[in-house]
């Protein structure tokens, strides 16, 4: 059997680090930390010190520095800004990176800041340190190339047995691989060390997860608005056209058309108020019906020709914003469903609020004719998730020949 030929592109698989630009831009990264040390270096003068005292200054003496700029919160947001863009692809970059998980705010917390300070230290030292093996790599490389012309390299440089001289150009073959295998480590290094001591903390996370899970809850609530207002006016219109096409009375049919009017009024005033509050503009929405506005919703319903006898009771001016607004909503789908699936049939509705809480109650009587709305139909649903919310309970279904919807929420 006659193997395949490998293909160029996994050929290229060893030097895939070395031709990534991602690589280059840590070195630029950790090169950045490095100034500050070097600066020091200049500063406070190491040429006349031994060697190890003049590497303990250039790694401790802008310790002190790096912990006062630690203290200052905005020099987390500063540091993230520069990971972001310089240790993971991005527009430099071809590959897909998910997000590193950095924090975008500043530092709230002194454990936020103690994190801060250690990284500002550690990219320090691995900077430094990449630095030294770098400028120590490209010396020892052009020394490589050169070596025959001087003379006292064995010497200076890289002692090698005699036999061996001629041979100094040849590691730069191993000189350069390491030279570039060390920098992408030093990369890959600062990169994994970043999320962990640059990314949110613990409660930032949590609020974090907060914030969406409410940000979804306020988006389920938006879709249940946009079906409870949209779905009520389309039901109210095709209700009203129909009758008023089966009447043939000039006075019911101007009835009609008017029902039809005031519902698609106030179902694009929803629209309108559901749509700033998904664009977050600055100018406030419009306000939300709530029960005090039962007998419109009631009059509307009997304008699309359901026979409706409702029985409120109870001070509805007292009831929670909250509570008197999403009664509102049940009451309001309660009524769509049964002109959609029963027809202008007889309603009863029945609106009581005490101090004990909320009593939502409506019931018609079954068409034989229509199927009575399914458990799992989105109305149902809305209903019973918008009582859950408010810490009550809604019971739907068939019984004594009716479909009665019965909904307690607490007040208090």
């Amino acid at each position: 059997m006659v193997g395949v030929p490998p293909s160029p592109r996994h050929l290229l698989r060893p030097l895939r680090p070395v031709l990534r630009a991602v690589t280059y831009t840590r070195w630029l990264h950790l090169f950045i930390a490095a100034t500050l040390a070097l600066l020091g270096a200049f500063v406070w003068g190491v040429e006349d010190v031994p060697t190890v005292v003049s590497y303990a200054v250039l790694a401790l003496g802008p310790v002190p520095l790096l912990a006062v700029a630690a203290t200052i919160p905005a020099t987390r947001l500063l540091e993230t800004m520069q990971a972001r863009l310089l240790l993971y692809p991005g527009p430099h970059g071809t590959e897909a990176q998910p997000d590193p998980g950095l924090a975008r705010t500043p530092a709230v917390s002194w454990a936020d800041r103690g994190r801060v300070f250690v990284w500002l230290v550690l990219r320090m030292w691995v900077g430094l340190l990449a630095a030294v093996v770098g400028v120590q790599g490209i010396f020892l490389t052009v020394a490589l190339t050169s070596a025959h012309h001087w003379s006292s390299f064995d010497e200076e440089v890289l002692p090698l047995p005699g036999e061996w001289h001629g041979s100094y150009p040849l590691l730069i073959a191993v000189v350069v691989p390491a030279l570039l295998a060390a920098g992408w480590g030093f990369g890959v290094l600062i990169a994994a060390l970043a999320p962990r001591l640059l990314g949110p903390s613990a409660a930032e996370r949590l609020a974090a997860l907060e914030e969406r899970t409410e940000r979804l809850l306020e988006h389920n609530r938006l879709a249940r608005e946009l079906h409870d207002t949209i779905g009520h006016a389309l039901t109210v219109a095709v209700v009203q056209a129909g009758a008023a096409r089966e009447a043939g009375s000039p006075e019911f049919t101007e009835r009609a058309l008017g029902a039809i009017e005031d519902t698609g009024r106030e179902a694009l005033e929803d629209l309108e108020r559901v749509l700033r509050l998904l664009r977050q503009e600055g100018a406030p929405p419009s306000r939300r019906p709530g029960l005090a506005e039962a007998e419109r919703l009631v009059a509307s319903a009997r304008g699309a020709g359901a026979e409706i006898s409702a029985e409120i009771e109870g001070p509805l001016e007292s009831v929670p914003g909250p509570v008197s607004r999403e009664g509102y909503r049940i009451v309001q789908e309660c009524l769509t469903n049964v002109l959609r699936h029963a027809g202008p049939v007889p309603v009863r509705v029945r609106i009581a609020a005490s101090a004990g809480g909320l009593e939502l109650h409506v019931r018609n009587r079954l068409s034989a004719a229509a199927a009575p709305p399914g458990p799992g139909g989105s109305g149902l649903r809305g209903i019973r998730e918008r009582a859950a919310l408010l810490g009550g309970e809604a019971v739907a279904g068939p019984s004594d020949g009716e479909w009665r919807v019965r909904v307690t929420l607490p007040i208090r």
